[in-house]
């Protein structure tokens, strides 16, 4: 058997797996990833901070007009949809358990149907006041012009998305964390496993396979029982056509 045949056979034989996720499986959707050449960290900047300073906590509150003028134009694509990755995934779960763990904020997951789903990094689609704490969807939030407020109180609305010097959810991190301990199955999929302590939490994983679709190399290849250094698109068209 050739890789793609035995990573359909893992998947077909495994009851329980995880996809652990990147900004690499949302690029098929139009969505840049962070690090490569057209990423958004290297996207220029109408001031001299950095793409990760504008994406700080304190740069949110100081300067929440420039933080909006970036985020809404290099970090939100409302127009993108879920590709076949997304809903190869969520077809899955018609057979078997599948959970998703995601670095992602583009909500495209859970549009494609995958139902366990822990956003380790929040999502672009929930947003509250940061006073009467009202949610508002990603609609509310574009369709303002620039900074946009609350209807009920006037204060500012802050996206449900882990900016720099945030911690993440713990309730979200329990779950994902217990679903990589309990799993037979971790596929990672578009992620270079940098971004800490996301990647910290492959530790935990005490299954069977561990598999990396990841178009570059990864520090984690080497104990992989399958890597492949391609776009995932292509994996799972070819784990279809097996």
């Amino acid at each position: 058997m050739d890789k793609y045949q035995i990573l359909k056979s893992i998947i077909k034989n495994s009851k329980h797996i995880v996809f652990f996720t990147g900004a690499g499986i949302s690029v098929p959707s139009g969505i840049p990833d962070f690090r490569s050449a057209d990423g958004i960290y290297n996207q220029k900047t109408k001031i001299k901070a950095s793409p990760e300073e504008i994406i700080s906590h304190h740069f949110f509150l100081e300067n929440p007009e420039y933080f909006y003028e970036f985020y809404k134009t290099k970090m939100v694509y409302p127009t993108a949809k879920p590709n076949d990755a997304h809903i190869f995934i969520a077809d899955l779960q018609k057979e078997k358990r599948i959970s998703v763990v995601t670095q992602n904020i583009d909500g495209l997951h859970n549009e494609a149907g995958s139902k366990e789903v822990y956003e380790l990094h929040g999502s672009i689609h929930r947003n509250r006041c940061v006073r009467c704490n009202k949610f508002f969807s990603l609609d509310d939030v574009m369709k303002q012009k620039g900074v946009p407020y609350c209807d009920k109180c006037q204060a500012i609305i802050k996206p449900e998305v882990v900016l720099y010097e945030e911690p993440l959810d713990e309730d979200i991190v329990s779950g994902a964390i217990k679903a990589i301990s309990n799993c037979d199955t971790l596929i990672v999929i578009g992620t270079s496993l940098v971004v800490y302590p996301a990647a910290a939490y492959l530790r935990y994983f005490n299954g069977k396979y561990l598999v990396v679709i990841n178009k570059e190399p990864t520090s984690y290849d080497h104990q992989c029982d399958l890597v492949f250094h391609e776009d995932v698109i292509e994996v799972v068209k070819k784990i279809n056509e097996k």
